[in-house]
């Protein structure tokens, strides 16, 4: 007697991410709460830095603006892997001249931290026609500052500052005060394998239209000191800025680059020779803004960034150690019901051996504008 063959269907294939949960790390209607950053310290607590600034809505303005003269940068932390946080924020830094903005935390092996970021300066009209030209005044009467860094050896509880990196030459405008602009911009920084801290930074190299480019600094001495490398990305059309820096295993420098008059593509730039220069940079062929990188355990790359497209919210790809497949890495959905575009800015750190916690601010319905978490799984 026979025994007809009975077909059973392939195994379906893990899917590589999966989301555990989405939660409010920190909301507060009566605070305009964005740009996060964070990190995992060596006993396991996790620190997650964010400006904060006033909801202008709350005081009968028509709308939230990402300039603040009360912007300050504040932290809370969380020591059972991202359940329960701190309910109000440690005050990391607030500017003397102005408001300050989007906080990139690094933390080094030695456990120290920096955070990197900028300012803006509200000055009164009468006054900004005595100022040196040219300068950067994103809106009547708000003047760019540039950016500074600011640094604690106790795990954030005191922070030193600020410290400020050197002008680069391709950067045109002046501070509030006449004087070059110290670099700037908004982005991770990495710490190589041979102990240099890479930071991608940008400068605003012309004056009609506006334009920016991206340029590679590296200190030897931990943060102490910064040396221009090499330019990024320079283009006559097409602008680059926030940036995060990621150093392969092989030892390539890659830069993940938001752009500007390129519809919203995101880019990449590669350094072969440790970042004496670059490679012209590439198109990854896919929409998305700003990027950060963090190596899994396995030694691939978890690239997470905003998506202000409907519909809106936060995604991910998972790249190979060399991040070369990014053309053809699959996208995941983490979020896609933000009210407005204004929401993103993810920023990623491992929890355990296969959780990963994205932080991003985020708004529903166009609500308060409030930092938020998901948790993920990687297979």
């Amino acid at each position: 007697m026979g025994f007809a063959a009975i077909a059973t269907p392939a195994a379906e294939s893990v899917a590589p991410i999966r989301k555990v949960r989405d939660f409010v790390l920190y909301e507060n209607a009566k605070y305009y709460s964005a740009f996060p950053s964070v990190v995992r310290r060596p006993d396991g607590e996790v620190i997650v830095a964010f400006r904060r600034a006033p909801a202008r809505v709350a005081f009968g303005e028509a709308g939230e603006s990402h300039v603040d003269p009360n912007s300050y940068l504040v932290q809370v932390r969380s020591r059972d892997g991202g359940v329960t946080w701190t309910p109000e924020p440690a005050l990391i830094y607030a500017h003397a001249f102005g408001g300050s903005q989007d906080p990139c935390l690094l933390q080094l092996r030695d456990g120290a931290l920096w955070c990197a970021t900028y300012g803006w300066a509200f000055v009164k009209p009468e006054a900004v026609a005595k100022l040196r030209a040219p300068y950067f005044q994103i809106v009547p009467g708000v003047i760019f500052l540039g950016g500074f860094l600011v640094r604690s050896d106790d795990g954030g509880r005191q922070w030193q500052g600020p410290f400020y990196p050197p002008h680069i030459a391709p950067e045109r405008n002046h501070d509030l005060h006449g004087q070059p602009l110290p670099a700037y911009n908004r982005g991770a920084m990495c710490e190589g394998r041979d102990g240099r801290i890479f930071w991608v930074v940008a400068a605003d190299d012309a004056a009609q239209p506006r334009k920016t480019s991206n340029h590679l600094l590296i200190s030897a001495d931990q943060g102490a000191t910064w040396n221009y490398a090499s330019p990024v990305a320079v283009d006559p059309k097409v602008s680059f800025n926030e940036a995060s820096v990621y150093e392969t295993p092989k030892g390539d420098l890659v830069a993940f680059l938001r752009t500007a008059g390129f519809g919203d593509h995101a880019c990449l730039a590669r350094s072969t020779d440790g970042g004496k220069s670059f490679q012209p940079w590439q198109d990854m062929g896919w929409q998305g803004h700003p990027l950060q990188a963090l190596r899994l355990p396995d030694a691939r790359v978890l690239l997470v960034y905003g998506y202000r497209h409907k519909p809106y919210g936060v995604r991910a790809r998972i790249l190979n150690a060399e991040c070369t497949d990014f053309a053809s890495a699959k996208e995941f959905v983490i979020r896609d019901d933000g009210g407005t575009t204004d929401l993103g800015y993810p920023w990623s750190v491992q929890l355990d051996g296969n959780r990963v916690l994205v932080v991003y601010y985020f708004n529903l319905a166009g609500g308060p504008r409030h930092i938020a978490g998901s948790v993920l799984e990687i297979n």
